[in-house]
């Protein structure tokens, strides 16, 4: 009775086992230090702490003080009381000053038993033991409150000696209960193979389908790798194209722009010239004396300015403003083609197919196309080839097939 006594006070209120490694909290209170350590973890955010058993609130996670003295204590009763340590919560019947553990149960007597009174047991037959249980009426014959001996397997059934000679399962086939659990457990081990065997197999699959999404990042994060050193090529190349190309434009317009302030030069000293021819026909004109302007130089050439031989530096006529040179495209054309190419390499670069990988299939192509030895060009011609006619071929449009297939994206 004391030692029962003596448990009680040693008993966490938590986990209601003996105590492990206890701590006290401020209030005096002993728990077990995982114990209380997990309830405090509950309490985490709740921005207050509270003991267990007299709910005493902290502001702050409070101070787990080791208890040395309770410590000894529990560790000494343990020593000495190792059974009360085991105890599954199946007691003997007749131990009623302290909870002993029982060893068996006596169907016949409806009792578990210790040690001590399973020696002064009765060894009669009809007092059958079993482990121990505290549903030992499930063990007898709900009809004839008889121990369960047999197993009816027509029915499925435990049975008693009266159900097999009396009752409704009288002329049955019936087995013995360990001869019938042994073939049932026999069965359970097969179908436990067989769910082991599955189970590898299952196992065995996910890591496969794992190593496959694993295979499949890698992938994923090296076509986003390649894509994006793609692009950041482009970026740099596309860059320096846009300034070469502006560059070149800046130099033919500088050009241009002296050319055309030369051309004006000249035009203005040509039209102070035509200014002054103007002046002195205009002053022979006003002229009353007709010996003074009939004296005068020939002026044919002052009558007809345009009949001269020109300007020599522009080659004998006067060039004009709108023969001009405008600004050379070509650079501009060789811009567009410097595009497709990059367009080209990026087609390249992300479908992974290259034109000269296409083979052109013969057996598809129009009759008004030619095709190459190498099968990797087609050119149209008037006269009809001489191919047999096949389901595949084109008879309408002069079209071919490639006989090689392309992962993704469209190809013409």
């Amino acid at each position: 009775m004391a030692s029962a006594i003596l448990r009680d006070e040693l008993l966490c209120s938590i986990c209601l086992s003996v105590f492990k490694a206890p701590v006290m909290l401020r209030c005096g209170h002993n728990f077990c230090r995982v114990c209380i350590g997990r309830v405090l973890d509950t309490q985490d955010g709740a921005g207050v702490y509270s003991c267990p058993e007299c709910r005493e609130e902290y502001q702050e996670r409070p101070a787990l003080m080791r208890n040395l003295y309770l410590h000894n204590v529990a560790e000494r009763f343990l020593v000495t009381q190792p059974e009360q340590a085991e105890i599954t919560g199946i007691c003997c019947t007749y131990c009623v000053d302290s909870a002993v553990p029982a060893v068996r149960s006596c169907l016949h007597c409806e009792a578990s038993l210790c040690d001590k009174h399973l020696r002064v047991h009765s060894k009669s037959p009809e007092h059958v033991l079993s482990e121990p249980s505290t549903s030992l009426e499930k063990k007898k014959c709900s009809v004839h409150k008889k121990v369960l001996e047999y197993y009816c397997t027509e029915d499925a059934a435990c049975i008693c000696v009266s159900c097999r000679l009396d009752g409704e399962h009288q002329g049955h086939r019936v087995e013995m209960l360990d001869e019938a659990s042994e073939k049932k457990k026999k069965k359970l081990r097969n179908v436990l193979q067989k769910l082991m065997t599955k189970r590898e197999e299952t196992e065995e699959r996910v890591q496969s389908v794992e190593e496959c999404k694993r295979k499949s990042q890698e992938k994923a994060a090296g076509e986003a790798e390649r894509v994006t050193a793609l692009f950041t090529d482009i970026r740099g190349r596309l860059d320096d194209l846009e300034k070469r190309v502006l560059s070149e434009i800046s130099r033919q317009q500088k050009k241009e722009s002296l050319s055309l302030s030369a051309l004006i030069q000249k035009l203005e000293i040509k039209k102070d010239e035509l200014s002054r021819k103007m002046r002195h026909i205009e002053e022979l004109c006003n002229m009353a004396d007709p010996l003074t302007v009939l004296q005068e130089p020939d002026t044919g050439d002052l009558c007809d300015p345009e009949e001269g031989g020109g300007d020599e530096d522009t080659g004998g006529h006067d060039r004009q403003p709108h023969d001009v040179d405008d600004l050379d495209v070509a650079v501009i054309s060789d811009t567009f083609r410097t595009l497709c190419d990059i367009i080209s390499g990026i087609r390249s670069g992300i479908y992974g197919e290259d034109p000269a990988d296409i083979l052109l299939d013969v057996n598809t192509a129009n009759n008004n196309l030619l095709i190459s030895d190498d099968l990797k060009t087609a050119t149209g011609t008037e006269k009809e080839q001489n191919r047999p006619e096949t389901a595949e071929r084109f008879q309408y449009y002069t079209q071919v097939m490639s006989s090689r297939r392309f992962s993704s994206g469209r190809h013409y």
